[in-house]
């Protein structure tokens, strides 16, 4: 039996649902990823007391992007020994981690089958009905 794989990810988390004949695992994995700039001059109402907060946002940036990589390589890792891989949620994370499935040379991209645009509200039982149907 092909060990068949579906992905709903956004930038707060990835579901991973494995179907292995009759068997279905459903595994959770956090982000972590930190959505706000803090600013230490930013006022109550969300303005900027101070014209200085450039180099927050390419700490920002950067910690984010180490973030977001690390987040990625956990999912890949939950994923080696997968034959089929289906890919979907509403956010660009999912082309992120299509892009780092193509440059890891460690995966093999042939295994992903399809990579798209899905809800952001579904529930895991949607989800998992989503990625059989895919398969079925």
């Amino acid at each position: 039996m092909k060990k068949q794989t579906g992905i709903w990810i956004d930038s707060s988390k990835a579901i991973i649902v494995t179907l292995d004949g009759e068997k279905q695992k459903i595994s959770e994995i956090e982000s972590n990823l930190e959505n706000k700039i803090y600013h230490e001059k930013e006022g109550s109402k969300g303005t900027f007391n101070g014209s200085h907060h450039g180099s927050d946002e390419n700490k920002f940036d950067k910690k984010r992007k180490n973030e977001t990589n690390q987040f990625l390589k956990n999912i890949l890792s939950n994923i080696k020994l997968v034959d089929e891989l289906y890919i979907f949620g509403p956010a660009e994370t999912k082309i992120k981690l299509e892009q780092k499935i193509n440059t890891d040379k460690s995966f093999d991209s042939s295994k992903l089958k399809l990579v798209e645009t899905a809800e952001s509200n579904l529930t895991t039982n949607q989800i998992v009905a989503k990625v059989k149907k895919f398969y079925h």
